[in-house]
């Protein structure tokens, strides 16, 4: 999701929380789980990550709401009211748009425990089994709150850890869901997210690492730390980098800000989250250096693609989003999508592996 824009400070200080009562709740999420019926082993040895990422090739599919719910997340163009055969076939018609229209094979879903916990839970999983009859591979990402809730912290640890004992004694024998236990985690410092990161595999010593992916600290804004953390060795590690980030920076400054924020780690990198304005015309076939996100655009997909990469668009699909790479169209009980910029989907194509340069 977009969210604030993150300084270009370093990430020490840039985030640096208050011991605040929420902090002092969400630190007792590391121990929570002693009291779920979960073990405390430690994670099993596992084949780390391959040399690169590319086999991620995907897009975010959102609520409407930017995932942020004190409630179900709904994804755009399904509804609470839907029964899981409803989702099932909705979502079946849209990943395989997905595919047809971008060349996808990877979708990122948020999750949080409305939606878990509670009645929509059923239906919800007809998306996530809809992708994965598709041979999607799922990417599952809690996301926090709204209003005061949207802070960087777990909500509530009571409800944070049983949803994901729910999610992972459904997906844990199914080999295309990944985990990624929180998005954002800008309410800790490095260290403390590292240390929850760190718990979350410890709690789920089932789930191979090379099926979780690790936030980077902050807005995901870096990876360098969680990469350099040996608790965390054999996951994968999710990086999110937007344009709005700076009001203007020419190419090689877009380079230079996704390399250093990703280190020597893009062998183990996916960028999760990444996007820019597809509904206002902007042509990102060309070069225009005096275009921040054409430069950003072009800037980022060479680099995915010079480093091995994979990368997940945000968002694929978002009603009402300017970002948005689709757009619903036809009936909505059997929803197809339509590109909003082939200029952004060639883009995308090229970040991944495909298509032919557009920079002299």
């Amino acid at each position: 999701m977009r969210t604030s824009p993150v300084s270009s400070a370093s990430p020490a200080s840039r985030s640096r929380a208050r011991f605040t009562p929420r902090l002092r709740a969400a630190s007792v999420a590391i121990l929570v789980a002693a009291a779920t019926g979960t073990t405390l082993a430690g994670s099993p040895a596992s084949a780390a990550p391959s040399g690169d990422t590319t086999q991620f090739r995907g897009v975010n599919w959102a609520d409407p709401r930017d995932n942020f719910a004190d409630d179900p997340v709904v994804l755009s163009g399904l509804s609470t009211s839907d029964s899981y055969d409803q989702t099932y076939a909705k979502a079946s018609r849209i990943i395989s748009g997905f595919r047809a229209n971008l060349g996808a094979n990877t979708v990122r879903l948020p999750i949080n425990p409305y939606t878990v916990n509670g009645a929509y839970w059923k239906s919800y999983r007809g998306v996530i089994d809809a992708a994965s009859d598709k041979g999607f591979k799922i990417i599952l990402s809690y996301w926090e709150g709204t209003g005061p809730r949207k802070d960087g912290f777990i909500d509530d640890p009571a409800t944070f850890w049983p949803m994901w004992n729910t999610v992972v004694d459904a997906y844990k024998d199914d080999k295309r869901v990944y985990f990624e236990p929180m998005n954002e985690p800008h309410g800790y410092t490095d260290t403390e997210w590292a240390d929850i990161a760190a718990k979350w595999l410890s709690t789920y010593p089932s789930v191979p690492r090379n099926r979780v992916f690790v936030s980077g600290a902050g807005y995901n804004d870096h990876v360098t730390s969680v990469c350099a953390d040996p608790r965390l060795d054999g996951t994968y590690l999710s990086l999110h980098h937007y344009g709005f980030w700076k009001s203007y920076a020419t190419y090689d400054e877009w380079v230079a800000d996704l390399k250093v924020r990703i280190g020597d780690c893009a062998n183990r990198t996916v960028a999760d989250e990444f996007g820019a304005p597809m509904t206002t015309g902007l042509n990102y076939n060309k070069p225009a250096p005096s275009d921040n996100f054409i430069n950003y655009v072009q800037a980022v997909t060479d680099t995915f693609r010079e480093l091995k990469m994979g990368s997940v668009y945000w968002p694929g699909l978002r009603t009402d989003d300017t970002y948005t790479l689709q757009t619903l169209t036809g009936d909505p009980a059997r929803p197809s999508l339509a590109t909003t910029n082939q200029s952004g989907a060639d883009r995308l194509a090229w970040g991944w592996g495909r298509g032919k340069p557009v920079r002299p």
